[in-house]
């Protein structure tokens, strides 16, 4: 099977070519539940399998485990056929278990823990940790990770952060990387909306890996963010589709939304919006998976997949056809914004 993909042209530097369905491997660092290096390698090779040419990853995932187990798939690949993307901002500092980073959200991984660094030879360092783990020659995309409330804690710390990547050299670093050709593209994975405007006005940057903040449930980057994007030529890949689990499972008992159990809130329009499936005969995880698609800076959507079975899932509910209709549906009912690309 091939997946479509889509070509962000880079000006004189060329293009990059990303399937829409991308491999995010967070879940082969091991998160929430350890998994073999065969499961892993299953899983990866079953992604190719079925046509997915695009890989993130990051020193954070499984503090290591991720970029290494994909060390191991890409070098029976040529080098020609993927796009692969990784992240700077943090670096992993040798430590006793007892004080590694993320007891029960990783496990059985490196005993590291995550030093914050968004300096010039944090970034720096961080790109030639992530190029001996990852074992390739080319990484195509770094993104800045989690300059973010949702990590930081607070505004003011997430401002912080982006005062030291700016005023640290961190900035810079990334731009030198981009002017020496060592990566095609820059930008920032993100999990808030307003601190990738934030960056987009500060800087110069290319993509954005945007986790969860443009999905069937919410649709608030359409206020100036997106709109920004295409004025400038941006590019967006969506990260957590599913919102952390409620748009792939339903509105169960148990469900969760971004990260923790679903609201009652939340709930009730994931219900809402599972009748008006229903009534189209198309799952809600389709719907889900392929909204994003619908919108004209989106390049890829990057489902995490921890087995081979989870990924063939992801791929069937990307060819799952959706009928026009159900895009206006939802806008009737007020369960998707009227000015929210459908075609």
């Amino acid at each position: 099977m091939m997946l479509k993909s889509r070509i962000f042209k880079k000006g004189s530097s060329g293009s990059i070519s990303l399937t829409e369905i991308g491999f995010g491997t967070a879940p082969l660092g091991n998160l929430y539940k350890p998994i073999s290096d065969n499961e892993a390698n299953s899983a990866l090779e079953a992604a190719w399998n079925s046509g997915v040419r695009y890989y993130d990853t990051a020193p954070l995932y499984g503090l290591g485990l991720s970029e290494t187990r994909l060390n191991r798939f890409l070098r029976t690949k040529p080098r020609d056929e993927y796009v692969l993307s990784t992240k700077v901002g943090r670096l992993m500092k040798p430590c006793g278990e007892s004080d590694r980073t993320g007891h029960g959200k990783w496990f059985e991984v490196p005993s590291r823990q995550e030093i914050y660094d968004y300096s010039y030879d944090g970034v720096m360092r961080s790109i030639e940790f992530s190029y001996e783990r990852l074992g390739i020659n080319k990484i195509d995309i770094a993104y800045v990770h989690d300059l973010c409330i949702f990590t930081h804690g607070s505004k003011q710390a997430s401002d912080e952060r982006i005062r030291q990547f700016f005023d640290d050299g961190g900035y810079k670093a990334m731009i030198s990387l981009r002017d020496q050709g060592v990566v095609k593209a820059i930008g920032g994975g993100i999990n808030e909306w307003e601190v990738c405007e934030d960056l987009t006005q500060k800087g110069d940057f290319d993509i954005f890996l945007l986790a969860g903040r443009y999905t069937l449930l919410e649709q608030d980057a359409l206020d100036t963010f997106l709109p920004l994007c295409q004025k400038r030529g941006i590019k967006i890949v969506t990260g957590g589709p599913y919102n952390s689990g409620i748009l792939a499972t339903g509105a169960i008992k148990g469900a969760f939304y971004n990260y923790d159990p679903a609201p009652e809130k939340i709930m009730a329009k994931v219900k809402s919006i599972e009748a008006v499936c229903e009534a189209h005969n198309v799952s809600l995880k389709a719907a889900a998976l392929q909204f994003p698609l619908l919108h004209p800076t989106h390049l890829s959507v990057i489902p995490g997949a921890q087995t081979q079975n989870e990924l063939n899932d992801n791929i069937k509910v990307y060819s799952e056809t959706i009928p026009s209709s159900l895009w206006s549906d939802l806008k009737s009912e007020n369960l998707l914004r009227s000015d929210a690309p459908i075609d």
